[in-house]
This record gives structure tokens, C-alpha cells and sequence, in this order.
């Protein structure tokens, strides 16, 4: 079983590879630069999927503390950045009617596409996801398709790993 740095229970299939990236170091050189954190529980599956097939439901648990922590920051106007697409879906699976996150434990099957959009998260830290992957309509969703466009071109020409033990990237639009 493989797990992030930070995680607290044991369950999920695979590590969620975006959360690969943080050491102790690292965590604590963001929290010093001003970075937030706030936490939930990911039962990540098996990413291996095939062309175009939705990801696999997930079990979540998004806390109350983590959901004041994002609304909070909504309200200010802060970012919200999540650590992978398995949070992306979670957090956007925990949106009330009022796009609010609320605490919340839950499968999410969500799959986010452009046409759904997100409402919570900002910005995602991810690896590179396979031509085909349906993950890549959620990064359009966040980024817009000319923003992938030329990252993946900087990838491809940079000879950058692909996916779950490659390269990461930060999205930002």
C-alpha cells in the first residue's frame, strides 16, 4: 500500500501521485511562505484506466474543519489549490446548492468536464495524464483547452514523464 506523506488512514489502491511531490521539508517551507493546508481522507483506486472510460467511484471524507477552511478562503478571494483529481472530484462532489463545501463522507463518481465546470477549486497540482484520459477534460475544465495545449507541448518537447510516477504540474489560470 502506497501513501502520501501525510496521510493518516490506510485503504487506498495506489498513492495519489500529485501528493508524491511533498516531504516534511517542503510542507513546512510552504507553511512558512503563508501556503494553508487543509486535509481529507481519499480511498484513491486503481488509475489505470482505459481510453475515455470514467474513473472509478472513490470513498471520501472531506472534514468540517476542511470545508471552513475552503470556504473561508473563498471568501476572501484566496485560491483554492487542490493536491490531484481524486480531490478535485471530492471537493466538487461536496459543493451544497449555494457552492459551499460542506462536511461531507461520500463516493464520489463525479467526472468533471468543461461543460460542468468546477465551482471550489482554482488551481491543481497533477501529473501528466495520457492523451485519451478522461482526467483531461477536468484540467480543461480548471485551465481551458489552450492552456493544456501548450503545456503538453512543453512536456512532449521536454521529455517530461507521464502520469503517476512522472512530472507534475501546476495549473494555475
Amino acid at each position: 500500500m502506497y501513501q502520501t506523506i501525510y496521510a493518516r488512514e490506510p485503504g487506498s489502491a495506489e498513492m495519489p501521485s500529485a501528493g508524491r511531490a511533498f516531504s516534511p521539508d517542503v510542507l513546512e517551507r510552504l507553511a512558512h511562505a503563508g501556503v494553508g493546508f487543509a486535509t481529507l481522507t481519499l480511498q484513491t483506486g486503481v488509475a489505470s484506466l482505459e481510453s475515455h472510460e470514467p474513473p472509478y467511484a472513490e470513498p471520501y471524507v472531506v472534514p468540517a474543519a476542511t470545508a471552513e477552511a475552503v470556504n473561508a478562503a473563498k471568501a476572501a478571494g484566496r485560491r483554492v489549490i487542490a493536491v490531484g483529481t481524486t480531490v478535485v472530484r471530492a471537493l466538487e462532489s461536496a459543493v451544497d446548492e449555494r457552492g459551499r463545501v460542506i462536511a461531507s463522507r461520500d463516493w464520489t463518481d463525479l467526472v468533471v468536464t468543461p461543460e460542468r465546470g468546477v465551482r471550489v477549486v482554482d488551481g491543481l497540482l497533477t501529473g501528466f495524464h495520457e492523451p485519451k484520459a478522461s482526467h483531461l477534460a477536468m484540467l480543461e475544465a480548471i485551465a481551458g483547452r489552450s492552456h493544456l495545449e501548450t503545456a503538453y507541448a512543453a512536456a512532449l518537447a521536454g521529455r517530461y514523464l507521464w502520469h503517476e510516477f512522472g512530472d507534475l504540474h501546476l495549473i494555475l489560470p
